[in-house]
């Protein structure tokens, strides 16, 4: 090839790249203009970064500290140091030792009822052993895998879900599994000592899930915390998940049927129950979900009610993740509620879910559970009548 053909054929190609930088230039330009604003830059009138306002409650304080540390940004602006912070690295996060600077933080700290003091005091902690665990639980990737809240004095409640609605399926590619969630009753709070019987239960139905922290109603966070750090260790290849109370009725049969009618793009953000929207903590000090302004201010995002909800297992590692930068919180489905809106996402309400229960003049009309999902609350023995008559054959509704 001679010289000249060589200095042409290079003018060329220089000549396609400049055009190919153009172009570029010219659809990043456009992209960052408004549609309409003709060809201008928007530029912003006000400031469009929310200025750091520390918080007075003592939660919401240090939600603030912990999300500045998963924010450098935030934290720049906070003109805090990583001292004020107090959560300057991970295992503070996880400290198990009781916090001494709770005292002075917390205005009426001497104040509170014990239940605060004790969660208060122990907010990070996180780091509990498992005590009884079924590690070969979801060896067969289970489509879904009921789980469910209980207390170890509980025996006729679990045996009343394990001979109904909780039984465990493998019918084709539908495996359904079973776990239980539990953590200590210890003497202090006046119940006997059943760790001979929970040993016994746990080997013969291999579906006990025993951590090592004391069994609360403050604590039922920690057990959601807990079992989502289980599901992300031994059972990630769960489809679906149903988390729900030990004293509801679930309608397995239909859960199954409306989780097979999912799209793929429905299924992977999945999270139904009763959602409840617009609310906030009760100040009223006789009532069971009473937070006092000195712990929580502020609204509560959506959520969905403890009964039971159902969600998918591409969600729950997310939520799992989303924990971590979520400190908790006394309730626990408004804690789960806090993690999905981490995420950028809310619950869905589905009308199948009655957390509130039916009416009362439908209650005995088997007809009436055909279409639900959950019921709450029903005894052990409703538990197994109900089931009984809906997987009647000739039961016409």
């Amino acid at each position: 090839m001679s010289v000249g053909r060589r200095r042409l054929k290079l003018l060329g190609i220089l000549m396609m790249v400049n055009i190919f930088i153009y172009v570029i230039v010219e659809v990043s330009k456009s992209g960052s203009q408004d549609k309409n604003a003709k060809g201008r830059l928007v530029i912003p009138r006000s400031k469009f970064w929310r200025k750091y306002t520390p918080h007075k409650a003592y939660w919401n304080k240090q939600q603030q500290k912990l999300e500045l540390l998963y924010n450098p940004i935030l934290s720049l602006l906070s003109n805090m140091t990583v001292e004020e912070n107090l959560v300057s690295n991970q295992s503070a996060l996880s400290s198990c030792d009781p916090d001494p600077l709770v005292h002075s933080e917390v205005s009426d700290f001497a104040n509170l009822p014990d239940r605060f003091k004790d969660f208060l005091l122990y907010l990070r902690c996180r780091n509990y052993s498992l005590l009884m665990d079924q590690p070969n639980k979801c060896g067969q990737k289970p489509f879904l895998l009921l789980a469910i809240k209980s207390l170890i004095p509980h025996f006729d409640r679990r045996q009343a879900i394990r001979e109904s609605w909780g039984k465990e399926i493998e019918s084709g590619d539908v495996i359904v599994r079973r776990v239980f969630l539990l953590g200590q009753t210890p003497p202090e709070d006046h119940f006997p000592d059943l760790s001979h019987m929970i040993k016994f239960e746990s080997d013969i139905h291999q579906d006990i899930l025993l951590w090592n922290y004391r069994d609360t109603f403050f604590n039922l966070t920690l057990k959601e915390v807990l079992f989502l750090k289980w599901v992300s260790s031994s059972c990630a290849n769960v489809q679906f998940i149903f988390k729900g109370d030990d004293d509801v009725f679930v309608n397995t049969n239909q859960i199954l049927d409306y989780l097979k009618s999912l799209s793929k793009e429905k299924a992977k953000d999945l999270f139904i129950g009763d959602v409840i929207k617009d609310a906030g903590p009760h100040r009223e000090k006789k009532l069971k979900y009473y937070i006092p302004e000195s712990v929580y201010e502020g609204s509560y995002p959506p959520y969905a009610g403890g009964g039971g909800f159902l969600y998918s297992g591409d969600l729950a590692l997310r939520l799992n993740n989303a924990s971590d930068q979520v400190l908790l919180y006394p309730i626990d489905d408004v804690y789960t509620g806090m993690c999905l809106q981490k995420l950028g996402l809310a619950p869905e309400k589905h009308k199948g879910f009655k957390t509130f229960d039916i009416e009362e003049k439908y209650r005995n009309n088997i007809c009436s559970y055909t279409n639900l999902m959950l019921v709450h609350s029903r005894k052990p023995q409703e538990m197994i009548k109900i089931w009984t008559l809906l997987q009647d054959p000739h039961l016409n509704c």
